[in-house]
C-alpha cells in the first residue's frame, strides 16, 4: 500500500465533498441544530399544566387554594368557568388538562372546622401529565390541609381532631387507568403514517432524475401540478390501506377502541396523508440524490417524534420550541387522533387542528408544485 496513492484518493474525496454543499451542511449544521432543539424539548418534567377553575365559593379561602396551586409552577389555573358544561368543553377540546372545582360551601365548612372538599378532574389521555397532576395536587391539598388545621388549633387553644381540613376527590377522564398503551397507540398510528408516506414520496422525483427519465417527462405536455398529483395518487392508495391495517391492529390487537366517529377519523387521516405525501414530494423537489432525500426525510421525521407531543408533553417545552412544533403536521394530527380515539370528540372540538392541518396541506402542495415548475422551466 502506497501512501501517495491513498492520499490521492483522500484528495479526490475531499473535492467531491466540497462540491456537495447540502451533504456538508447535513454533516455539520444539522447536528448542532438538533442538539439545541432537542436539548430543550426532551424532558420528562411536567410543568405549567393548563388548568380550568370553577370557583363556586368565591371566597378568600378558595382564592388562597387556587394561588397555592399556581405558585407550585406545575399548574396554570388561569381559565375560570361558571358551569360544569364549560369545564367539560375545555377538557374535551384539550384547552385544559385539569379541572379544579371548589364547591359553594368550601369556606363555610372550613370556618366551622368541618372537612371541606375539592374535586379534581384530570385528562388521562396523557398518563405522564395525569400522574404528575394527581400526585402534585394531593401533596398541595395535604400541606394546605395541615396548615389550616394547625391554624385552627392555635386559634382555639385546644387540641383538635386529626381529620384533614380539605378532602381532595379526583376523577380521571378518557383513560381512567392511565394506561400508557392507550396514549401510545394513537400516537404511533400518526407517526407510522407520516414516516412511511414521507419516505415513499421523497424518492419519487429523485429516482426519475437518477434514471434519466425526468428529462423525458419535461419534454412532454405534462404540467407540474399534473406530475405531482399523478405521482402522489398511487402512494395515497398505499398509505390509506396502511391506515386501515394500523387502525385494525390498534383496535383488535392492542384493545384500544375508537370512541369517536370512524368516518371522521378516516376523513382526517386522508387529509393528513395528503400533507405528509406533499411534504415528501417537496423533499423530492429539493434533493438531488436518493441519499440526500433520505437525509432530509430523517431530518423531518426526528423532530416530529420529539416536538409534536408524541413522546414528551409540549407544555413543558420553551415557547420557541413549541412554535417549531406548530410547523409540523403531526402536531395537529396527534391532537385529532387522541381526541377521536380516546375522548370520542368530533369536529366541533377539533376544528382548529383540522383547519391548521388543511392550511398545511394547501401550503406544502402549492410549494411543491411551484418548485417543480421552476425546474421544468
Amino acid at each position: 500500500m502506497r501512501i501517495q496513492r491513498m492520499m490521492s484518493i483522500v484528495k479526490k474525496e475531499l473535492i467531491q465533498i466540497r462540491r456537495d454543499p447540502p451533504s456538508l451542511m447535513m454533516a455539520f449544521v444539522v447536528p448542532v441544530m438538533m442538539l439545541l432543539i432537542f436539548g430543550y424539548a426532551v424532558t420528562t418534567d411536567v410543568e405549567h399544566i393548563k388548568t380550568a377553575v370553577m370557583d363556586m365559593s368565591k371566597s378568600q379561602q378558595s382564592r388562597q387554594m387556587v394561588s397555592v396551586f399556581k405558585n407550585t409552577g406545575y399548574f396554570d389555573p388561569d381559565i375560570y368557568v361558571e358551569n360544569f358544561s364549560e369545564m367539560t368543553r375545555l377538557l374535551d377540546s384539550g384547552e385544559a388538562r385539569v379541572g379544579l372545582i371548589i364547591p359553594r360551601d368550601y369556606a363555610v365548612k372550613l370556618h366551622r372546622g368541618e372537612q371541606a372538599s375539592l374535586q379534581l378532574l384530570v385528562d388521562g389521555s396523557d398518563p405522564l401529565v395525569a400522574r404528575t397532576a394527581l400526585s402534585t395536587a394531593q401533596v398541595i391539598t395535604q400541606k394546605e390541609s395541615y396548615d389550616i388545621k394547625i391554624k385552627k388549633i392555635r386559634q382555639a387553644g385546644t387540641g383538635g381532631n386529626f381529620q384533614p381540613a380539605v378532602d381532595l376527590r379526583h376523577r380521571v377522564w378518557y383513560n381512567p387507568d392511565m394506561e400508557s398503551m392507550k396514549f401510545n397507540i394513537p400516537g404511533l398510528v400518526g407517526l407510522i403514517m407520516q414516516n412511511i408516506t414521507v419516505l415513499l414520496t421523497a424518492f419519487a422525483l429523485v429516482r426519475e432524475r437518477e434514471r434519466g427519465t425526468l428529462e423525458q417527462l419535461i419534454i412532454t405536455p405534462v404540467r407540474p401540478a399534473e406530475l405531482i398529483i399523478g405521482k402522489m395518487v398511487p402512494y395515497i392508495v398505499i398509505a390509506f390501506v396502511d391506515v386501515l391495517i394500523i387502525l385494525g391492529f390498534g383496535v383488535f390487537w392492542f384493545n384500544v377502541p375508537v370512541n369517536g366517529s370512524i368516518v371522521q377519523l378516516l376523513l382526517f387521516s386522508f387529509l393528513f396523508l395528503m400533507g405528509a405525501l406533499g411534504l415528501g414530494m417537496f423533499v423530492s423537489t429539493i434533493a438531488k440524490t436518493q441519499l440526500q432525500a433520505m437525509q432530509i426525510g430523517f431530518a423531518i421525521i426526528l423532530p416530529s417524534v420529539l416536538l409534536s407531543g408524541f413522546m414528551f408533553p409540549r407544555e413543558s417545552m420553551p415557547q420557541i420550541i413549541q412554535a417549531i412544533g406548530y410547523a409540523l403536521p403531526l402536531t395537529y394530527f396527534l391532537q385529532i387522533l387522541r381526541g377521536i380515539i380516546l375522548k370520542g370528540v368530533g369536529l366541533s372540538y377539533l376544528w382548529q387542528d383540522v383547519m391548521m392541518l388543511t392550511a398545511f396541506v394547501i401550503f406544502i402542495l402549492t410549494l411543491s408544485v411551484t418548485r417543480l415548475k421552476k425546474r421544468l422551466d
